[in-house]
């Protein structure tokens, strides 16, 4: 049912970097391993909705309806501007070792939640990405989307953790002065304002 065809289009899919790829790198390098993993969740959760929407016909709204495409589009860009806007203001030093004991999990899962479930873009990729893997003879073309919305999902948490856990080995290395902390934090702000412009000027 899964084909190798689907297994490299999707990580070639998901390895390019994206806005969860952007965020679960920051929290690797600013909070440490275990915050990066805890961010891959978050942003693996925030596709399981556009999944069940593609699954389930659901997308179809999004790609027919201006207005709800437009509601959906624009909360997406405010929490980018948002998330670049408290990055930026993040700029001062902090204790490495103890940094850990300061991020919250269920903040950072929220967080790359909602970053994925506001961006209508994921369920108008899903609903012209995962039909063309769909057998035309297939008895049950439900189930066959759900077995590939899986396996999608399971690729997405491992690459992602895979950026993750490699930003937070390299985290000891980048953030070893308050002049390097503030530029990173600033860079990465630049970079969510960025997809964030990106998405606010992104068609259907």
């Amino acid at each position: 049912m899964i084909t190798a065809e689907f297994i490299i289009t999707a990580l070639i899919v998901v390895l390019i970097p994206g806005t969860g790829v952007i965020y679960t790198i920051s929290n690797g390098l600013f909070h440490g391993i275990r915050a990066s993993i805890i961010a891959a969740i978050g942003c693996t959760a925030g596709i399981i909705p556009h999944l069940l929407a593609t699954v389930f016909g659901l997308a179809a709204l999004l790609h027919v309806s201006a207005v709800a495409f437009q509601i959906v589009k624009f909360i997406g860009v405010a929490y980018l501007f948002y998330l670049a806007w408290s990055m930026w203001k993040e700029t001062g030093s902090f204790d490495i070792k103890n940094d850990n004991k300061a991020s919250h999990g269920s903040a950072i899962i929220l967080k790359g939640f909602l970053i994925n479930i506001l961006n209508p873009k994921l369920s108008i990729f899903f609903l012209a990405f995962l039909p063309q893997f769909v057998p035309m003879t297939s008895d049950n073309a439900v189930g066959h989307l759900l077995v590939l919305s899986i396996t999608f999902m399971a690729l997405t948490l491992a690459i992602f953790i895979v950026y993750g856990v490699c930003a937070g080995w390299f985290r000891d290395m980048v953030l070893t002065s308050p002049r390097i902390i503030k530029n990173s934090h600033r860079s990465f702000a630049l970079i969510f304002a960025a997809l964030g412009t990106k998405l606010a000027f992104t068609d259907r």
